[in-house]
């Protein structure tokens, strides 16, 4: 066979190959992505008021359940602030947002609970189609970051006490 046989056949078999491989990864990671959305202001001013931009700007991938602006602004301002001091008790709420591993919608369906990063798991359910998180509601799926995903959320999840 010539050179320029094996190369024809060579694209002839790869081609449809590459057609079906994925695009590139993204190359915002986690935090850049949510940042670039700019409707998740007080989840990065949390970030890194307990010190965790650099842990989600890692390599991953991480699952990030993300509470929007709205959804911060459910909580007492006077509870919130005293979270956004508490840098323990703040970095526990906000590991509960985060599942370690990269868990699409897809497969977020089919599961009863998520071990979080925190530890504890929260509880999933699925009913008439809407997805919940420990009672939030699930209103955006799948915004892939270089480093895992984000599922956008309508309220702050608290995991369970002690946790």
């Amino acid at each position: 066979m010539s050179l320029k046989s094996l190369l024809v056949a060579s694209f002839l078999v790869t081609a449809p190959l590459a057609a079906q491989m994925p695009a590139a990864a993204p190359a915002k990671d986690i935090v850049e992505t949510a940042v670039a959305a700019g409707s998740f202001k007080t989840l990065a001013t949390a970030l890194q008021a307990a010190g965790l931009i650099e842990t989600l700007k890692g390599k991953g991938p991480f699952t990030v359940f993300a509470p929007t602006d709205e959804a911060f602004a459910k909580i007492p301002k006077a509870q919130l602030d005293a979270l956004l001091k508490d840098t323990k008790a703040l970095a526990a709420v906000l590991t509960y947002h985060v599942v370690a591993g990269k868990v699409l919608a897809a497969d977020v369906v089919k599961i009863k609970e998520a071990k979080t990063v925190n530890g504890a798991s929260a509880k999933i359910t699925v009913n008439g189609g809407k997805v919940m998180v420990d009672g939030a509601n699930v209103v955006k799926t799948d915004i892939i970051a270089s480093n895992g995903v984000i599922h956008v959320i309508d309220a702050v999840i608290m995991p369970p006490k002690g946790k």
